[in-house]
């Protein structure tokens, strides 16, 4: 599912990252990654260290 490979290339990068930089890392459309990190957002896996870039919780 998208969502576990969203929250699997942010592992993977150790760092936080820009959504067009997931969908990049990822081979994802942004459009796709979004629609992912809104569900990670919600359920509270992610978190932003800075604003526009996220980070598993």
């Amino acid at each position: 599912m998208n969502v576990e490979k969203v929250l699997d290339t942010m592992k993977a990068a150790g760092k936080a990252l820009k959504a067009g930089e997931i969908a990049e890392a990822a081979g994802m459309d942004k459009k796709e990654v979004d629609k992912a990190m809104k569900v990670l957002k919600k359920e509270g896996m992610i978190v932003s260290p800075k604003v526009c870039y996220w980070q598993p919780k």
